[in-house]
C-alpha cells in the first residue's frame, strides 16, 4: 500500500525526537568521532548526522524504537545535513554520503521490524536565513544566496533519494524562502533526473502566540506561499506544545487543500531548557485534535521519546482521518 492511499484510511503516525534519544545516550566527543575521524582539527560532538556515519547502530536502534512504538513514518537523521550548516563542523563535503548513509539505516530498520511503514528523508531550515539579515546595521545584507541554498538543498535531496526514501520532508520551516530553494531543488532534481517524483510533506513552524512564523508571515500566508508544490501534506511542528498550536492546525486544517500533520513539543520547556510533558498528556491533546477532525499525521517533535508516539499512536487508533475539503483553485 502506497502512503497515499494509507491516508486516506487512517490517521498515520510520525516518529518524536532524535535529539532527544541521542541524548540519552550520553555520547562523548570520541564516540562522535569514530576511528574514521579520531584526528579531525575541530569539535564534532554535537553533529547529530554524523552518527549516521560513526555510530550507524545507534541511530537504527532509535529507530526501530519508534517503529514499535507505533510510528508509520521515521525521520532520516538528516536534520542538518547539508553542506551549508555541516560548514560548522567543517564537512561540507560529506554532506551527500551522510544523506545516503541515513536513508540506508532508516531503510534498513523499516525492513528488520517487519511492518509497513515509510521514511522521510528530513530536510530542516539551514543555520542560515534568506529572508532576514544577521547583521542588525545592515539589514539588506544576507548570508547566503538563494542559488546557494539551493544547490545545497540539491545535493541533500540527491543523496537521500539514492538512498531509498520513500517520501521528502521539508520541515520547522521558519523562513519560508528557506523551504522554496528546497521546494525548487526538489522539483530541479526530478526534472533532471527523470526518476518519478516522490511525495513532499512540509511542515512550518509558528514561534509564538502571534501565529506567525519567525520571517514574519501568517499561517495563512505561509500555506499560499508553498501551496504550488503541491504537498502530500502541510503542517506544523517544533517550538509549541500542543496546547499552545492547537488554534494553529485548526485554522491550517480549515484552510489546506492536502493532509494536515502535527508534531508539536512535549509541552514548552522548562527553565532548563527541558521538557516535563508526560507522554500520556500528549496523547490526549492529540486524540483531542483528531476527533475534531484536524489532522492525517500526527506524532512528536522536541521532548518526545518512544513513549509519546506510544501513546499518541493509542488514542488516535480508532479515529477516522480529516477529509480534504474541496478547495475550487485560486
Amino acid at each position: 500500500m502506497g502512503i497515499k492511499q494509507a491516508l486516506e484510511q487512517r490517521i498515520l503516525i510520525i516518529d518524536g525526537a532524535m535529539g532527544t534519544m541521542i541524548q540519552r545516550h550520553k555520547l562523548s566527543e570520541a564516540d562522535y568521532r569514530g576511528e574514521r575521524f579520531k584526528d579531525w582539527p575541530s569539535d564534532l560532538k554535537g553533529n547529530n548526522d554524523l552518527l549516521s556515519l560513526t555510530q550507524p547502530d545507534i541511530i537504527k536502534g532509535i529507530h526501530k524504537e519508534y517503529l514499535q512504538a507505533g510510528a508509520d513514518i521515521i525521520e532520516t537523521n538528516t536534520f542538518n545535513a547539508q553542506r551549508i550548516s555541516m560548514a560548522d563542523y567543517h564537512m561540507e563535503d560529506l554532506a551527500f554520503e551522510i544523506n545516503v548513509a541515513a536513508a540506508k539505516i532508516a531503510k534498513q530498520a523499516v525492513q528488520e521490524s517487519g511492518k509497513e511503514a515509510w521514511v522521510a528523508g528530513a530536510i530542516g531550515p539551514m543555520n542560515k536565513t534568506l529572508s532576514l539579515s544577521p547583521d542588525v546595521n545592515n539589514p539588506g545584507y544576507r548570508a547566503m544566496s538563494f542559488d546557494e541554498a539551493m544547490n545545497a538543498y540539491y545535493e541533500q535531496v540527491q543523496g537521500l533519494v539514492e538512498g531509498g526514501v520513500d517520501v521528502l520532508l521539508i520541515e520547522t520551516i521558519f523562513d519560508t524562502l528557506n523551504a522554496k530553494a528546497a521546494i525548487f531543488a526538489i522539483k530541479k532534481y526530478f526534472h533532471d533526473t527523470g526518476r518519478p517524483e516522490l511525495p513532499i510533506m512540509i511542515s512550518g513552524t509558528i514561534t509564538d502566540a502571534s501565529g506567525r512564523t519567525l520571517s514574519g508571515q501568517t499561517l495563512e500566508a505561509f500555506y499560499i506561499s508553498v501551496m504550488h508544490a503541491k504537498p502530500l501534506s502541510v503542517g506544523l511542528n517544533c517550538a509549541l506544545g500542543a496546547h499552545e498550536m492547537r488554534p494553529h492546525i485548526e485554522e491550517l486544517s480549515q484552510i489546506a487543500n492536502a493532509y494536515v500533520s502535527a508534531y508539536p513539543n512535549a509541552g514548552l520547556p522548562n527553565a532548563m531548557g527541558e521538557y516535563d510533558e508526560h507522554p500520556s498528556d500528549t496523547g490526549h491533546y492529540l486524540e483531542e485534535w483528531a476527533k475534531e477532525g484536524f489532522v492525517n499525521i500526527v506524532g512528536g517533535c522536541c521532548g518526545t521519546t518512544p513513549d509519546h508516539i506510544r501513546h499518541i499512536a493509542e488514542h488516535v487508533k480508532n479515529i477516522k482521518p480529516r477529509h480534504l475539503p474541496v478547495i475550487e483553485a485560486i
